[in-house]
């Protein structure tokens, strides 16, 4: 099977002041072309480092991908390091030149310096593929019978690289193989406790089928993975298993496609030609965060109102006052008055609503850090549940969006049922 490592360059990306989604967006797109990515490692702005970094992932893999290190200023040696480890010298690329010459007339407006130019020098040991996006060539070098590829490690310019030069290079000449996917998400059920009611399951599992477990604040995807040489069709046989195992996680099911829980709930409101609004207290708007990352989101979400202290809670919900001196801000009294009100005031077909403790202080013996109430409600009833989150503050905010989310889909499920 084909393989492939990726390097990614920056010492911004060691220290985490820039966190690597190069190297992540490009192995999905290799997976997808049918290519198995072996390893993904970052390196610093050192030529040591990154020249023994070719020589460690070329010795594993057919084709190594590059990122980084090709801008314009001091610190960006991969351009030259590359020229020595090819062999070759630096010339002028008549296209690349051109290019950024368009660039700078006709996008930047403004003149070249001399910085700009030695963009478009690159070792005469390459095949330059021209950046359409950015001053940066990419180069594809051979060695060995291996494929070398570098790009510059702006996103942007990254990813056009890919999609419309490297991708198609490298599938007409490597004879690659089928690689299916089929992904469901499960909610609610430990990954421990899943394993146990699919243990008969994965054991019977043919060897090119491989069942992975991936856990993300109370989700567990559950994505079977199918490899066969390319001309082999392998689409009748995981779908029957993916089926089975439907069959077999059924109560806990959120979807049966690779999808986060806010993109699920807008489907099924989309579907249903609903509408839902917000009342987040604890959650400080990430609800309507998480909602709102889903293109076409305004066909069924109307906003939000963040109401963090009792006078907004009582002037913008109409929460009783007597109810939060009563029962306090983290009750289940105060997250239905703060639904029922809302829907009052937006006028949609349902509402959520949270308040609790994020943490690290704020807690009581009675109401510890992490507890959170959080209500549903529709035009007829309304559904409500506590939790105890025992995390940091910035997960159990994750937490309690998911849950409320999960919450408004059981809801809506329910009065189908119902009716």
């Amino acid at each position: 099977m084909t393989n492939a490592s990726i390097i990614t360059i920056g010492d911004e990306l060691l220290i985490g002041q820039v966190i690597d989604t190069n190297s992540a967006w490009m192995a999905q797109q290799l997976n997808k072309a049918g290519i198995k990515v072996i390893r993904r490692v970052a390196v610093g702005d050192t030529h040591d480092e990154i020249w023994n970094a070719l020589d460690e992932e070329s010795s594993k893999a057919n084709i190594i991908l590059i990122t980084g290190g090709l801008g314009p200023t001091a610190d960006d040696i991969t351009k030259p390091l590359l020229c020595k480890y090819f062999n070759g010298k630096m010339i002028t690329n008549k296209e690349a030149l051109e290019n950024v010459t368009m660039l700078f007339e006709k996008v930047f407006k403004r003149p070249m310096n001399e910085r700009n130019i030695k963009q478009a020098e690159v070792p005469d040991t390459c095949t330059i593929l021209l950046n359409k996006r950015g001053t940066a060539p990419g180069m594809w070098f051979e060695k060995n019978g291996k494929i070398f590829v570098s790009m510059p490690g702006v996103p942007h310019e990254m990813k056009g690289l890919m999609e419309e030069q490297v991708i198609p290079r490298i599938t007409g000449l490597f004879s690659l193989a089928r690689i299916t996917h089929r992904t469901l998400v499960t909610f609610g059920v430990g990954e421990s406790l899943l394993a146990e009611m699919i243990t008969d399951f994965e054991e019977k599992l043919p060897a090119h089928i491989k069942l992975a477990y991936l856990p993300n604040y109370g989700i567990v995807r559950l994505r079977l993975t199918s490899t066969t040489p390319e001309k082999d069709s392998n689409e009748q046989e995981i779908d029957a298993l993916f089926k089975e195992l439907q069959e077999i996680v059924k109560d806990c099911i959120v979807a049966t496609e690779d999808e986060p829980m806010e993109k699920t709930v807008g489907r099924l409101l989309l579907e249903r030609k609903k509408t839902v609004s917000t009342a987040e207290s604890c959650t400080g708007g990430y609800i309507a965060h998480l909602i709102t990352s889903v293109s076409g989101a305004s066909s069924y979400y109307e906003g939000s109102m963040v109401t963090y202290s009792y006078q907004a809670k009582e002037n913008l919900l109409k929460v009783k006052k007597e109810t939060l001196e009563k029962e306090g801000a983290v009750s289940e009294a105060v997250v239905q008055e703060m639904a029922s009100g809302l829907l009052k005031h937006m006028q949609t077909d349902y509402a959520i609503a949270v308040s609790g403790i994020m943490g690290p202080g704020g807690g009581t013996p009675d109401k510890p850090t992490g507890t959170v109430w959080i209500a549903v409600a529709g035009k007829h009833n309304q559904m409500t549940k506590k939790f105890h989150f025992r995390f940091d503050r910035a997960k159990n905010i994750q937490l309690t969006a998911m849950n409320a989310l999960n919450l408004l889909r059981q809801f809506i499920l329910s009065e189908e049922i119902k009716s």
